[in-house]
């Protein structure tokens, strides 16, 4: 195999790594009455195992079991605010950073609404009338049903073999307080009766609590025993759910685990969006791994995280409690990619023993802290409870088979940093972008010069290289023996003409990841009339949406990808060339590839974030200009050889000398 074989299929290679990136980036891209009444208990239907996983709520109407009947009565509907009383003039800074609209319904969060207030926070990005971001909604179901965040879905009595479901039970709402700090807590009550006495058997209390200044809340779940006879309860809980999409072309959300293991090391288990609609199993939906302990599970998007950490008791160090935890998907109408699709997460609470009531043990607390806000690390590396926990491991970055998570993402995280530290000098994330891309260019300028000068050394032996294979046709290991001789001879080498593409792969990629999933650029403006979000694209001109093949949906005329097809265009044309009166073929191979790297990258990238744009064509555009320097330099050496003339040092290039003549005859 030939070197300019070798060179096409490493294009290749990674133009399949930067395509799959994009792809990977997205570009092909009524319910029940308020009425009061009461919710009944339903008789297990399956064996004396305590496998209670396909028990369905029953509401049809009183049922009589071994003599028994439980229910609970249906309050009145009613939402409750805590934090923010209006998200679109709270200042974040100085008061809560989002409000919490809790309902009566399964004493669930309703909906977390950002703060924006005095210009900060999070919006929608609605460029029209941009309103504080929802982080988390409900979930409504074709068949009625809605799904919330942090509702109680089954209550189980496990010797009776009963469960409520009491996600569809409106509990008793109980007045808000604020105690210090600011802080504000509702509680929501639900008892559970004997119908026939009326007597109560169980009483469950839900609690929140929220904190000026912190995107932490708190809430607890106090189960309590009022019967005079011991019981055995556990419960299934909805995580977060409706985290809303935030990419604009893919969707970005996935269900995350959190885990420590036996050396103390965090990790994570992540499903994404696409994999859970495609799950079947439980299995396929389950985050938890075997043998390391866990510690919170959460529902992210391209920049924010809904994480949930069960609260380990004071003696324990890791919560025991949980049973198991799964990824879910929903599509409401069935339809993919509609918009009207959402991921949650829900969690299994181990059974638990309560002793009779008025003796010790009648009462089981169930702590949660819920973290609200977005994925920066920053954040999580200030405060220690998120740094202990691990929240870092929610933000992913895009990897492949060649530049693995392991290398890619402590490159990235650096690259963020310094982009932070540049930023408070310079104020603009798009001049960091450029300013940042031309720093990388000329640190691995060397590198990239010795691998186009080895390029060049070995286009210019072309035509010989063609001589041998034509010569040895019919011998190949003759005929590849006689090429590396050549190469060595002439001082070139294949190896140094494709090691520094991949060296220099890895940090490209981490530089694209970085900027890909950076929050900081959410929002943030390059020019004030052109490229205001480096998260969105350009949007040079708006108009009514039109769907075009390969596009998919527009609403807007794009100037940064156009702009990336010339560059993408000048590059090519600087490119070695190969002998095309030796090897027609490979003239032909290359404008393919020209005409492929023009049209492919801007089509596909159309609807990229412009930040991603922006530092694409300002790489490609800095790579044109080092391709002319590095050719001119080229073109020089080539030119002094050919007079008889050689550099002073081979590798500082210094006063040019001439070849001193070797004498027709040696001295004796």
């Amino acid at each position: 195999m030939n070197f300019r074989t070798v060179l096409i299929i490493v294009i290749i290679i990674f133009a399949g790594t930067c395509m799959g990136l994009v792809v990977e980036s997205g570009v092909f891209a009524a319910g029940r009455s308020n009425r009061l009444g009461c919710i009944l208990l339903q008789h297990s239907l399956t064996s004396n195992t305590g496998d209670i996983s396909s028990w369905q709520p029953q509401q049809n109407g009183p049922q009589e079991v071994n003599n028994i009947i439980l229910g609970a009565d249906d309050a009145a509907a009613k939402t409750v605010i805590l934090g923010a009383r209006d998200p679109a003039t709270e200042d974040p800074d100085a008061g809560f950073k989002f409000q919490l609209a809790l309902t009566s319904k399964g004493a669930a969060i309703s909906k977390a609404t950002f703060s924006t207030g005095n210009g900060k926070g999070f919006d929608n990005r609605d460029y029209k009338d941009p309103q504080p971001l929802v982080l988390l909604s409900p979930v409504q179901l074709a068949d009625g049903e809605e799904i919330t965040s942090m509702a109680i879905k089954k209550l189980v009595f496990v010797q009776q073999k009963l469960q409520l479901a009491l996600n569809r039970l409106h509990w008793q709402s109980l007045p808000v307080e604020k105690t210090s700090y600011g802080r504000e807590s509702a509680s929501f009550e639900a008892v559970i009766k004997d119908q026939v006495s009326g007597e109560g058997i169980t009483k469950v209390v839900q609690t929140y609590r929220v904190t000026p200044g912190n995107y932490l809340l708190d809430c607890e779940i106090h189960i309590e025993n009022l019967s005079a006879q011991e019981q055995k309860v556990r419960f299934d809980l909805s995580g977060t759910v409706g985290i809303s999409q935030e990419s604009i072309r893919r969707d970005a959300r996935e269900a995350v685990a959190g885990f420590r293991d036996a050396q103390g090391k965090n990790h994570s288990k992540r499903i994404d969006a696409r994999k859970l609609n495609k799950a079947q199993t439980a299995e396929q939906r389950r985050l938890l791994k075997a043998g390391e302990n866990f510690l919170w599970v959460a529902s992210t998007n391209k920049y924010f995280a809904a994480i949930l950490v069960p609260v380990a008791g004071e003696d324990a160090k890791f919560c025991d409690w949980v049973a198991d935890s799964t990824g879910q998907f929903y599509d409401p109408d069935g339809i993919s990619d509609n918009g009207d699709e959402a991921i949650g997460t829900d969690l299994k609470i181990v059974s638990s023993t309560l002793s009779a009531a008025g003796q010790d043990g009648n009462l089981k607390t169930y702590k949660f802290q819920l973290y609200l806000g977005p994925k920066d690390k920053s954040i999580f590396d200030r405060n220690p409870m998120y740094r202990d926990l691990g929240f870092v491991e929610t933000i992913s970055f895009m990897a492949c088979f060649c530049c693995p998570a392991a290398i890619i993402k402590p490159l990235a995280f650096g690259i963020l940093s310094l982009m932070k530290w540049m930023y408070t000098f310079i104020g603009n994330y798009g001049l960091v972008i450029i300013i940042l891309v031309f720093v990388i260019r000329i640190v691995m300028h060397p590198i990239t010069k010795k691998s186009q000068v080895s390029m060049s050394k070995l286009s210019t032996l072309g035509p010989q290289v063609e001589q041998i294979k034509k010569k040895y046709a019919h011998n190949k290991v003759e005929m590849n023996k006689q090429v590396m001789a050549l190469y060595r001879q002439q001082g070139a080498s294949p190896i140094k003409g494709m090691l520094p593409m991949f060296v220099q792969m890895p940090i490209w990629i981490a530089l694209y990841s970085a900027i890909y999933a950076s929050i900081e650029l959410r929002g943030a403006a390059f020019l004030p009339f052109w490229i205001t979000d480096l998260s969105a694209p350009d949007a040079l001109v708006r108009f009514p949406a039109i769907t075009l093949p390969l596009f998919g949906k527009l609403d807007s005329f794009n100037l940064l990808p156009i702009l990336m097809g010339v560059a993408f265009y000048l590059q090519q044309k600087l490119m070695p060339k190969p002998a095309t009166e030796v090897n027609p073929q490979a003239a032909q191979q290359q404008k393919m590839m020209m005409f492929m790297m023009t049209l492919m990258f801007p089509v596909m990238l159309y609807k990229a974030p412009s930040g991603l744009n922006l530092y694409i064509m300002s790489s490609v555009f800095a790579g044109v200009v080092e391709q002319y320097l590095i050719r001119k330099h080229i073109r020089e050496k080539e030119q002094v050889q050919s007079i008889g003339l050689v550099a002073a040092t081979s590798k500082t290039g210094g006063k040019i000398k001439k070849k001193k003549p070797k004498p027709f005859y040696k001295n004796m």
